[in-house]
């Protein structure tokens, strides 16, 4: 199976490192750490039992509307590549407002060739990471899907072609819940062509996880923050060198200034 296109722009995309102790947690397929699926890959965390980093294509051109593929009959399910045991199934996600929030979103990977494998891939529970609703679904004005949508309506964006790294925040100190940690913070890195030129940029995304019980995540709601993709070596786990001369330069905050919110950003 192809997995992430790393070939997909005009300049090489190359997966990240991950750092010794990421390597370490990782669950190796067939001996490797990557396992690939139709239009993406990812790496699993052993001790969290999720992906630590998902990498995916987007081509904006060849993308099919949602409802040309139906996602009917097809059930999240665990991969049979992967222990089962380190895996977070159902029993996490019923009776709760926990969605089954897609790393790598279904309508990313809807696009021939390979749409309807890739369609049916996304529900694998290893692309899965648990999502409050009110962050994972598009209808309750979800966060987690608006950065590409907004980025692929960008007319100057190179052959409407977008390669994605995205993943969880895992810390010691994320809540419990039901027995899991439940990720407060995911991440976006995203790779394309703009004008001409390569680009990255990196986003730091937070959930609220107050309707799931007292003291879980008792601060700030929904935030989007730009991140310099320097620091998701500390925050994710993975070093990604070899897109730093590509990213936008963030704006000129002083160092205790928050993050540049995303409807400041400039593509």
């Amino acid at each position: 199976m192809p997995g992430f296109d790393r070939d997909f722009l005009g300049s090489p995309t190359p997966y990240p490192e991950l750092t010794d102790a990421a390597a370490a947690d990782a669950v190796p397929v067939d001996g490797a750490d990557w396992i690939d699926y139709a239009h993406f890959s990812l790496v699993m965390s052993r001790s969290r039992r999720m992906a630590r980093v998902v990498a995916w294509n987007i081509d904006g051109e060849a993308l099919l509307p949602e409802d040309a593929i139906g996602r009917s009959g097809i059930r999240f399910r665990p991969d049979p590549r992967v222990p089962t045991g380190l895996q977070l199934t159902d029993e996490l996600y019923a009776r709760n407002d926990i969605d089954r929030g897609h790393v790598a979103r279904r309508a990313d990977l809807l696009w021939e060739p390979d749409a309807a494998r890739a369609n049916s891939d996304s529900f694998f529970f290893t692309n899965i990471t648990p999502q409050h609703r009110d962050f994972n679904q598009a209808s309750r004005g979800g966060l987690w899907g608006r950065l590409e949508d907004d980025l692929l309506a960008e007319a100057r964006l190179s052959r409407q072609r977008v390669c994605l790294f995205g993943g969880p925040v895992l810390t010691a100190a994320d809540p419990l819940y039901r027995g899991v940690a439940i990720p407060t913070a995911f991440w976006k890195l995203f790779v394309y062509e703009f004008d001409g030129a390569p680009r990255a940029q990196a986003f730091l995304l937070r959930q609220s996880l107050d309707d799931l019980g007292p003291e879980l995540f008792p601060f700030e709601r929904w935030k989007t923050y730009r991140l310099p993709i320097a620091e998701l070596r500390e925050i994710a786990g993975l070093d990604f060198g070899a897109y730093l001369t590509w990213e936008r330069p963030l704006e000129q905050l002083a160092p205790e200034a928050p993050r540049l919110p995303l409807e400041h950003a400039i593509w």
